[in-house]
């Protein structure tokens, strides 16, 4: 082995495993994981790997140049003393429940430590396990991007997210159909390493209540507080109660942070809720361009827009629920849940209204504020208007000067300027004058609102038609445009004038361009 990794292995040794080794597809009961081996790849190449993510496991830049680190992180080779694995966890999916679900395209390599941090190393795309159902758990180059380079960038914007370590090419070929039209074509595989604390989901402790399996439940729910929440106390009833309460919380903390900066997740399945209050799982995600509350990136979720961006902080609290229902057994009182799950709603409309706030510079108390929002969410989407754009400019906004008809602040962030009538132009200019009215009672200057706000609204994120344009490329054996928008994202409050070509609208010819506007769950 050409590198050395500090491996603390707990998952696969502190709680019960699958005792069948053989990798068959089948149901897994009692035990959280089943042991698993990667598939070996034919021509596996690393094409980018994560710099900042090499130093947080204690590796460095020549490490990753190594032969064995090339084997390791593509599946071909299998770190010292330890034991693959993959979870078993079931899931409700569109608000159905789905049964066993578990790890059916990752296989956790192990779980190492280093500078008092621990993380888990898991690759997805190597192969199938016993919970690949009809699937091949492998996964294809354009889902690998669009994942590599979401989970850096969602960083950077300190949104609470699983992290990346290295993306590769594994040289085989897979059969995908992309728009599940009947048309599957084969293409270019691919093996993300992904990195976080621990890949816990909601649905790894509904499996074993929906199996009345409250043995391996509450063994599961002792390991998690031992390893993750060990300042909420030792376990007793007590402390699972303080633990759903947490994870509500980091929850919410995570989907307003999804609301500030316009992710759109797609399909926000129980089996895809991190315990740790991460976000976890870049499927059919999306970039909210055009500002609209009913927008959502997954095609399988047209119809009924279940995970669409304005009802995410909603459908925690319904995943809550789950939660709450799965851990019930452990607590036997109904009251305390339900005292959780209520101060959660109320919540709700509290951090986000704060989190409105302070997109348009206000911190100040004012009880009016609420219409003031309101009545901006409306306008923004009667034309269609760039989230990303409009809040940028906003910053801009000088409030000493009289507000105007003149939308020239904002015009950049039109998609249809010939879309904005008389009425919409006297619209903005009310809103514009009520916001001129409400920063008088603001402590901050122009100059200091300016500099706050946009430390808030992001000027770069990874826009759906940036990441097809390193799709693209990649697919032709270039790629370039994977480290040119791995370092734009890196720094995406920054203004970075060197960049300005990439703070501008979609393009039209994105529009409905497939991998631009909505995605499929294919992988």
């Amino acid at each position: 082995m050409d590198f050395k990794l500090n491996i603390q292995d707990k998952f696969n040794k502190e709680l019960p495993e699958d005792p069948n080794t053989e990798n068959s597809r089948r149901q897994v009961t009692k035990a959280c994981f089943s042991y698993v081996t990667p598939k070996k790849t034919a021509k596996p190449q690393i094409i980018h790997t994560s710099l900042e993510m090499l130093a947080a496991i204690g590796l460095t830049k020549e490490d990753a140049k190594s032969a064995s680190f090339l084997n390791v992180f593509t599946g071909n080779e299998i770190l010292p003393n330890t034991n693959p694995y993959a979870m078993c966890y079931g899931g409700h999916q569109f608000g159905n429940w789905a049964g066993q679900l578990g790890d059916g395209r990752a296989i956790n390599l192990a779980e190492i430590e280093h500078d008092n941090k621990n993380w888990t190393l898991q690759l997805k795309g190597a192969g199938e396990t016993p919970y690949s159902r009809t699937a091949d758990g492998l996964a294809v180059l354009r889902s690998s991007i669009r994942e590599y380079l979401c989970s850096e960038a969602m960083h950077h914007l300190d949104v609470p997210t699983t992290r990346v370590l290295s993306l590769a090419l594994s040289g085989d070929l897979v059969l995908r159909d992309v728009l599940y039209n009947g048309n599957p074509e084969y293409e270019k595989g691919a093996i993300v390493c992904r990195v976080a604390p621990s890949f816990l989901r909601f649905g790894n402790y509904e499996i074993f209540a929906s199996r009345q399996d409250t043995s391996t439940l509450k063994t599961l729910v002792d390991y998690t507080i031992k390893n993750h929440y060990s300042y909420l106390g030792k376990p007793s009833k007590e402390t699972y109660i303080k633990f759903i309460k947490e994870v509500g919380d980091k929850s919410l903390d995570m989907v307003m942070h999804w609301q500030r900066v316009g992710f759109v997740h797609g399909v926000m399945n129980t089996d895809n809720m991190s315990i740790l209050g991460l976000t976890i799982d870049y499927g059919p995600y999306g970039w909210l361009e055009g500002y609209d509350h009913g927008w959502t990136p997954n095609t399988t979720d047209n119809t009924h827009k279940r995970y669409r961006y304005g009802t995410q902080p909603q459908i925690i609290l319904w995943n809550l629920y789950k939660l709450a229902n799965a851990l019930y057994p452990l607590i036997e009182e109904v009251e305390p849940l339900e005292d959780i799950l209520m101060a959660y709603r109320e919540k709700i409309e509290d951090a986000y209204l704060k989190m409105m706030k302070s997109k348009i510079g206000l911190f100040a108390e004012d009880k009016n504020d609420n219409l003031l929002i309101d009545a901006l969410e409306t306008i923004l989407q009667k034309p269609e208007t760039d989230m990303t754009i409009f809040f940028r400019l906003l910053a801009n906004f000088d409030s000493n000067n009289a507000a105007t008809e003149d939308l020239s602040l904002i015009s950049k962030a039109f998609y249809t300027p010939n879309q904005i009538t008389d009425t919409i132009k006297e619209e903005w200019k009310q809103w514009f004058l009520k916001y001129q009215k409400r920063l008088q009672k603001e402590s901050l200057s122009n100059e200091e609102r300016k500099k706050v706000m946009n430390t808030i609204n992001p000027k770069y994120v990874l826009r759906n038609y940036m990441a097809q344009l390193a799709i693209d490329e990649a697919n032709k054996g270039k790629y370039e445009l994977i480290e040119e928008f791995y370092q734009l994202l890196k720094k995406p409050y920054d203004e970075q004038p060197e960049n300005e070509r990439w703070f501008a609208k979609r393009p039209e010819w994105a529009r409905n361009k497939a991998g631009c506007s909505m995605l499929s769950c294919s992988s």
